[in-house]
């Protein structure tokens, strides 16, 4: 494949470094002292909003009030909806607009013009994928007139902000940045609103990690490893959201058969491509565990020169897709989110309890801003009483309630991405159906701050654009790859294009302010039909009693040999995408018997049904703990408070803790002297009286997890390729795909030295309720060739179950002695699993003066992988948290004012504001605040009314 040589390079971090330490100069005069404090405190209070008196306001129509709680939550008041609108954009740029230009510049691919050279590859990224192109197509030619007058005025209140707010006036971070190169920013647009929804959809898109690294596993596992380390999702134990429900008419509404498989195979995968043929070396390069498909390796000599071509060039897309900037937080099973409803049948109001906490990345400030839009009198000109969790730079409301319905969301993960393997050809064409189409190229430029602007060329095929184009080692894709017969790509092998439903345009956006006006669960569904991306569980309950579930998202329905698992043949027409999956046919519910419904990311429904969503579900650890607290509460006539659903959502419980604890317990462990047995035995000692649950100071929950995090890498971690290894972990293990003799000339066995290539928040395994399976269905088969481990004479290997179980205890033992001493009365989980809120931008690559003025930190916190309380952690990686539910709210239909909700931050983006963390302690603790939402509760709990008027 002919490689891009006008794609910019990311080898330069020169430009970025000398940026950062000239904006660490200007912070470091905040923080210092005499004449450089003077006017550091100036400069950070310059931004602060002004949140009293009256302001005057262009645009608008009437007057409108904004009521500040004394945790600054506004609740804004208006006549007319785009003067709402018009002053959510206003408030929302007063205490977030730093936050929201650099996701704009993200989405636009211009994160360079702002931070200089270490951006170009990521905006390179971003513009080969074309978010904001799509974006504009969106606006242009799919949204309805009434939502773009709403994103214009929201714009119009934006603009308005920053007419009279530049520099320091805007934020400390532009001070530095104006010192640094004068940059200023742009008017805000309607498209950079509607592009913030294609970095959500990125961050929630499924399934695409798990496709490239099933086919990188390929190169040191069996395709029955590989099953086994993706096992069956298990419907007899972890109940779908959906039992029976509405689904139940699909059959007659849209038959798959034709266009997918209809069912599914034993392993839990779909039929169709599991059949493909072997290639010589036996090895797996582009189709199924159980063989490859459309040609790849198709009974062609030099499978294993494929295979090392293709890993080449899976492994650098592996990375490109690291070095996204991850928004909402890294990319797996781990991620998720909890929501269910309870009715009324089995509440003390009567009426349904609502609640849900989205597990995001933790960031300062938090990705959610509370806020109330409030029609002074609700009518068709003026339809909005909503309350709840938004954007800032987004109009409305994502996730909360009116004077209805409430409704919550967790993603769906839907298989909506898939990667192709492209025959590109040197004339500028590629290979479909046995003819040669032209491929379709456009331009671009990247201007970058403190450098040279850089141009590159961006090819698309049908399927999607190619994305192996940004990175030199992705050129190599396929090097020397076999193909049946003669290829254009014979010398210089396959590119890789990305097929994603987020790349068409949509009308997700209409379905934002038709969710938000909703009254009822027919009004609620057709709004539903219009969020596109990302594919999300609607969860929903309105005042007269009612709970329900919808399943919407553009979910594509594949051809009969594409079951989505692994990178699929672009040239082949029967892997294309054949349709989409209608509304009418996507699952729904609507007051189930059980009198409740919950989703935390478990399969949608049962086997049964027959349209392929995914293969990939998360496994249904919390969604199983979920269901166990509430049918444990109302058995015998109990009845779930609002006080009860928050405790819900604080539950600690460790799953896999159950399972395992009852084997470590029975191991006997046994040091080289009498001293150190009673140390290693001191640990497991911990284990005897715990209830598994995962609490801040718990001992035996810290000894626990690092039992489960040294188990996991002797047992499976060891044995994986080093592009799903941390980076810089070391191993002498046999060359991948060696089919030459175990043992060199001298005998002794073949081995090399490959160190992981992974960043530790992405590495494998990371620990989620996916490993749980995995290690479940091998716990009782103590001689399983997965416990047996290799080893040398100062440390020997495993034989069988207990073995490498003692191995990991004592591993732990001594690895919680390094972190937290060798008295374990003093240990305790907290210590371990810290979390760290750090700004985006600064806070994460800045000098240390920077990161010390923006971030804030540590927390000791309870919770952890796949407990309800999701504080998460990758255990190949360590015990930092990676992700945490990023807020929490339980909504009372009964009394909407005693409902009660909280921010993992505050409402402020600005360093040093009251409000900038202010609700951080609380949310640890598991605390709630108080939600008013009615005229007389807002009026009660206001400290600040700010007037905007014409």
């Amino acid at each position: 494949m002919p490689s891009n040589n006008t794609g910019p390079s990311g080898k330069k971090k020169k430009g970025r470094r000398t940026r950062l330490l000239g904006i660490s100069l200007v912070l470091l005069l905040v923080g210092g002292t005499g004449y450089g404090a003077y006017w550091g405190v100036d400069t950070v209070r310059a931004s602060f909003p002004e949140t009293t008196g009256t302001i005057q306001l262009q645009g608008l129509k009437g007057q409108v009030k904004v009521e500040r709680d004394g945790n600054g939550i506004p609740q804004v008041y208006a006549d007319n909806a785009e003067d709402l609108v018009r002053a959510q954009g206003f408030v929302q740029a007063q205490d977030r607009f730093w936050e929201m230009d650099v996701r704009r510049h993200l989405t636009a691919g211009r994160l360079s013009e702002m931070f200089g050279s270490g951006q170009v590859e990521t905006d390179a990224f971003v513009r080969t994928m074309g978010w904001r192109k799509v974006a504009q197509e969106e606006y242009d030619t799919k949204l309805s007139e009434t939502t773009k007058k709403y994103l214009q005025a929201y714009s119009d209140g934006v603009n308005a902000y920053l007419k009279d707010h530049q520099g320091k006036s805007l934020s400390v971070e532009y001070a530095a940045l104006e010192f640094e190169n004068d940059y200023k920013p742009e008017k805000w647009t309607p498209v950079d609103s509607v592009a913030w929804l294609k970095a959500m959809a990125w961050d929630l898109r499924a399934n695409l990690r798990d496709e490239i690294d099933r086919s990188l596993a390929a190169t040191r596992l069996s395709p029955k490893q590989i099953e086994q380390l993706y096992p069956a999702y298990p419907y007899d134990r972890n109940k779908p959201i959906v039992e029976g429900g509405g689904y139940n008419a699909l059959a007659k509404e849209f038959d798959p058969k034709g266009t997918s498989s209809g069912s599914s195979s034993p392993s839990g995968t779909q039929q169709g491509s599991v059949n493909g043929t072997t290639g010589n070396s036996g090895t797996n390069t582009g189709g199924t565990p159980n063989g490859t498909s459309g040609g790849i390796n198709k009974g062609t000599p030099g499978g294993a020169s494929a295979t090392g071509g293709l890993r080449t060039g899976l492994s650098a897309l592996s990375k490109t897709l690291g070095q996204m900037p991850a928004l909402l937080g890294p990319n797996g099973n781990g991620i998720g989110s909890n929501s269910w409803v309870v009715s009324g049948k089995y509440t003390t109001t009567g009426k349904p309890l609502l609640a849900n906490d989205p597990h995001l990345a933790p960031q300062m400030p938090s990705l959610w801003y509370q806020m109330g839009l409030h029609c002074t009198k609700v009518s068709e000109q003026c339809p909005f009483d909503v309350a709840g969790y938004t954007f800032a730079g987004m109009p409305g409301v994502v996730i909360g309630h009116n004077q209805d319905i409430a409704w919550g969301m967790t993603n769906l993960g839907a298989d909506v991405a898939d990667l192709y393997l492209e025959k590109v050809g040197a004339d500028g064409t590629y290979q479909y159906g046995g003819q040669q189409k032209p491929l379709t190229t456009r331009k671009e430029t990247i201007k970058v701050a403190g450098g040279k602007d850089r141009e590159f060329t961006i090819r698309e095929t049908d399927n999607g654009p190619i994305v192996s184009d940004r990175s030199d080692e992705l050129t190599e894709v396929g090097q020397d790859a076999p193909v049946k017969g003669s290829a254009p790509d014979r010398a210089d092998g396959y590119a890789v294009s990305l097929r994603w439903t987020a790349l068409d345009p949509g009308r997700t956006m209409d379905a934002v302010f038709a969710v938000n006006r909703a009254s009822d669960f027919t009004e609620f569904r057709k709004a539903a039909a219009d969020f596109a991306v990302p594919s999300q569980n609607l969860i929903y309950a309105d005042t007269k009693g009612n709970i329900g579930y919808q399943a919407p998202g553009r979910i594509p329905v594949r051809g009969k040999k594409h079951d989505g698992r692994l990178p699929a043949p672009g040239w082949d027409p029967a892997y294309s995408w054949k349709d989409f999956v209608p509304q009418s046919a996507l699952p729904w519910d609507l007051n189930p018997k059980r009198g409740y419904i919950v989703t935390a990311n478990q399969a949608v429904a049962d086997k049964k049904y027959p349209v392929p969503l995914t293969s990939d579900w998360g496994y249904g650890a919390r969604s199983q703990r979920i269901n166990e607290l509430i049918r444990s509460k109302i058995k015998d006539g109990g009845k779930i408070s609002t006080e009860d659903m928050q405790k819900m959502q604080m539950d600690n419980s460790s799953e896999i803790a159950k399972l395992l604890t009852p084997y470590l317990l029975k191991v006997k462990l046994k040091g080289p002297n009498e001293r150190e047995t009673k140390y290693l035995r001191e640990a497991q000692e911990l284990l005897k009286d715990w209830d598994h649950h995962q609490d801040a100071d718990s001992a035996a929950a810290a000894y626990f997890n690092a039992v489960w995090r040294n188990t996991l890498k002797l047992a499976f971690g060891n044995k994986l390729p080093k592009e799903l290894r941390v980076k810089g972990q070391c191993l002498w293990v046999r060359p991948a795909n060696d089919a030459g003799p175990k043992e060199d000339l001298d005998g002794k066995a073949r081995r090399v030295m490959e160190c992981g290539e992974r960043e530790p928040d992405d590495a494998q395994p990371d620990g989620g309720d996916r490993w749980f399976e995995v290690v479940r269905t091998i716990i009782d088969k103590p001689d399983d060739a997965w416990w047996k481990t290799n080893g040398t004479r100062a440390n020997p290997g495993s034989k069988n179950r207990d073995e490498l179980l003692a191995r990991a205890m004592k591993d732990a033992r001594w690895e919680l002695t390094s972190k937290l001493g060798k008295d374990v009365s003093s240990w305790s989980w907290g210590r371990l699993h810290q979390l760290n809120l750090k700004n985006q931008t600064l806070g994460k690559e800045g000098p240390s003066i920077v990161k010390w003025l923006l971030n804030r930190g540590p927390w000791n916190l309870a919770g952890g992988e796949a407990a309800v309380n999701a504080a998460g952690w990758n255990a190949a990686g360590g015990y930092d948290v990676l992700w945490v539910p990023s807020m929490r709210m339980v909504v009372n239909l009964d009394d909407f004012d005693k409902s009660r909700w909280i921010n993992l931050t505050g409402a402020s983006g600005h360093a040093y504001n009251a409000h900038y963390y202010d609700q951080t302690d609380m949310w640890a603790r598991g605390e709630l605040l108080p939600w008013a939402y009615s005229a007389g509760a807002v009026k009660r709990a206001t400290e600040d009314t700010l007037t905007l008027k014409p």
